[in-house]
């Protein structure tokens, strides 16, 4: 009975494996020491007490307990949701508004105008946003209230208000990032066979409804990716809510990621910000198997 011998890798083979790896072990080492060693330590601070002076010690789920049954927390927390669902909602429906809008024949120079203009927000800085925006919404010189007085309407305190200050951040982040959802939708819609749209065209077929069976399941993996893109983004915001309203007035407009850092880096509680990090986190990876549970039924594979 013949023996089968192992076949050795050759000596091209070996060298083009150890140029593989060490083309590999830069961003290798920059993954571990930036991405993976902090996501470990933070969860390890997240059952700890430590203080930079007097050190640490375990407290298991005492942070988590913390959280979960402090009001202010929870009320953050509401915030967070709130910002996340209403900030998708129309910045997803907005985008393809309008992608919709612009997907038709008209001279080029006006579509690559209209294509622009709500594109270039996306690109601003959003801290550069924010703060041009707080002018807009400022209440005694603001240019929105200005306007109000001179169609003889009361002006509306759209930022020191808890009832409007939410909507008015949420307003601000709609008009800056739908630009982003109209263009991925606009390259999706493009692609969408125009001898299908034709066929039912010339059946007599209804444009809402030719919309709604035919264009909206071939696009709905890149609705799908609209928005899980935005849940993830929504459910960090940090810097319009700190520049507009500094979590305020009061707690109303306050966000998680804006509760991590006074929690750590402003009262030093590190092992309670870590524990909110963590929270944080699993809301993430939650809504996210939601949204990816949900999608098995109406995208379009």
């Amino acid at each position: 009975m013949a023996t089968t011998i192992p076949r050795q890798a050759s000596d091209l083979a070996r060298a083009q494996a150890r140029a593989a790896y060490l083309f590999v072990l830069p961003t290798s080492v920059l993954y571990f020491t930036f991405v993976l060693a902090p996501v470990v330590l933070t969860f390890i601070l997240s059952f700890a007490y430590y203080d930079p002076m007097l050190g640490s010690r375990w407290v298991g789920f005492d942070n988590f307990t913390r959280f979960f049954t402090n009001p202010r927390s929870l009320q953050i927390f509401w915030n967070t949701l709130r910002f996340a669902f209403f900030a998708v909602t129309f910045n997803v429906s907005i985008g393809l508004i309008l992608a919709v809008a612009l997907n038709r024949a008209m001279p080029a120079w006006l579509l690559y105008f209209f294509r622009l203009a709500f594109f270039l927000p996306v690109i601003i800085a959003a801290a550069f946003v924010s703060i041009v925006w707080s002018y807009f919404y400022a209440d005694d010189l603001g240019v929105i209230n200005y306007f109000l007085r001179l169609a003889g309407l009361p002006a509306v305190r759209w930022l020191t208000d808890s009832r409007n200050a939410m909507m008015s951040i949420i307003i601000m982040d709609v008009w800056k990032n739908t630009g982003f959802f109209m263009i991925i939708f606009i390259a999706a819609l493009q692609g969408v066979p125009k001898n299908i749209i034709e066929a039912a065209l010339m059946d007599g077929t209804p444009s809402w409804r030719i919309f709604f069976r035919i264009t909206v399941p071939y696009i709905s993996p890149v609705i799908f990716f609209a928005i899980v893109y935005a849940s993830i983004g929504a459910l960090q915001v940090f810097e319009s809510i700190m520049i507009l309203t500094q979590g305020g007035p009061g707690d109303s407009t306050r966000s998680l990621s804006i509760l991590i850092v006074e929690e750590g880096f402003g009262s030093y509680h590190i092992g309670y910000a870590a524990a909110i990090s963590v929270v944080m986190t699993v809301i993430i990876l939650i809504i996210t198997a939601i949204q990816q549970l949900l999608s098995r039924k109406w995208v379009r594979q």
